[in-house]
């Protein structure tokens, strides 16, 4: 990386900081580009050659947010697959209090951020964010049941959105509830995918 490239790398970083700075204080509509670029020590041309709009900032955040911790779970990935390989059927879960636990404690840190979007999912396209991460966790044991490669995208879609509405409701009651209740509520609603027989009927 050369000084100009580390330069724009450290004016994004100081911007992302200063606008999660600002989002602890007050609600997204409320916070001006004014007000990001006073914080981070920059300036409006500096703040427009990095992003077109406010959403762009907020929707950097999230993405890299999810980014972070995707890295972080497949750092135990070999582990991860392998509990999956080897546990019983009648055992294996969709969602698991492995997988759930630093995920949602990761939510609760950066509340403010993830209720930001969870309101602005539309035009954050947050949903393909969410699909990216779960991914990582459902597809395998979509695969360990046989279920149809057809069928698979619809399932997707469904425990994702379900899922998403499940962490949206947690966030705007401020995450009073445990994760311990949380997770009793993921799993309850989301139950084994059906065996490749049922699938197919």
């Amino acid at each position: 990386m050369n000084k100009n490239e580390s330069k724009y790398f450290n004016t994004a970083v100081k911007m992302d900081q200063a606008f999660l700075a600002l989002l602890e204080q007050r609600e997204f509509a409320y916070i001006t580009v004014k007000e990001i670029c006073e914080k981070a020590g920059g300036n409006r041309s500096t703040f427009y050659l990095h992003y077109e709009t406010l959403e762009d900032l907020l929707s950097e955040g999230v993405e890299y947010m999810n980014e972070q911790f995707l890295a972080y779970m497949k750092q135990d990935a070999e582990v991860f697959m392998t509990r999956i390989r080897e546990y019983p059927l009648s055992e294996l879960y969709l969602i698991t209090p492995m997988y759930l636990t630093p995920y949602l404690n990761y939510i609760k840190e950066h509340k403010h951020l993830f209720l930001t979007a969870t309101k602005n999912a539309n035009a954050l396209r947050l949903e393909d964010s969410y699909n990216h991460l779960f991914h990582f966790v459902f597809l395998p044991i979509l695969e360990r049941y046989q279920v149809p490669d057809e069928s698979r995208n619809y399932m997707m879609a469904f425990y994702v959105q379900g899922l998403m509405a499940i962490i949206t409701q947690w966030l705007k009651n401020d995450c009073k509830d445990t994760l311990e209740q949380i997770i009793d509520v993921m799993q309850r609603c989301v139950r084994q995918p059906p065996n490749k027989k049922e699938a197919m009927i």
